[in-house]
């Protein structure tokens, strides 16, 4: 079953359907191997779009955003941060920001990040792939976005009518596994 969003989770758990949830959140695993970390977009994947390499998938959101709203100088930063953080620190500096453009913009930019990240490293693409028809939930405490705003281990993170958040993270990462399926 290809769930595209939240409303299209929502209807079909109500019509039945029992969905099997992969629970994520964090990118650092206790003994670096991979596993369901990968699906962060702070996991360390360099991957290149356009002849540009990016370290993390967080990178590239980062510097799309800066480039959507013509900023170079933070698009610069953003490509030179040694690390995830430094370059969401960067995101948030971004001049002539427009939410509502970057709200239009932001679910493709992460599909296109996350399709470059599983699809140029097979390791993590295998993985992804593995992952069969589960729903892929970031399990997010702090993020409703690209989260569901809830830890895993919270009641409500199993029945999404009671998520506050929008898992948009979860939803581009199944969107990228069914276009790795048709490949």
């Amino acid at each position: 079953m290809q769930i595209d969003g939240i409303d299209a989770l929502k209807s079909a758990i109500s019509s039945g359907w029992v969905p099997e949830f992969l629970f994520f959140w964090g990118h650092t695993p206790s003994d670096q191997r991979i596993d369901k970390h990968v699906l962060s977009q702070w996991w360390p994947a360099t991957f290149v779009i356009d002849g540009r390499a990016y370290a993390t998938a967080e990178h590239y959101m980062m510097a799309q955003k800066a480039e959507l709203f013509g900023d170079r100088d933070t698009l610069d930063a953003i490509l030179a941060a040694p690390g995830p953080s430094q370059a969401k620190k960067l995101g948030r500096l971004v001049k002539n920001y427009d939410d509502k453009r970057w709200v239009a913009h932001r679910f493709d930019v992460v599909l296109r990040g996350n399709l470059a990240k599983f699809g140029q490293n097979p390791e993590l693409g295998d993985w992804l792939l593995a992952t069969g028809d589960s729903v892929i939930v970031e399990a997010s405490p702090v993020d409703s976005i690209w989260g569901i705003g809830l830890a895993a281990d919270d009641k409500r993170a199993g029945d999404p009518h009671y998520w506050p958040g929008l898992n948009l993270l979860g939803f581009a990462l199944m969107k990228t596994r069914q276009s790795l399926r048709s490949k």
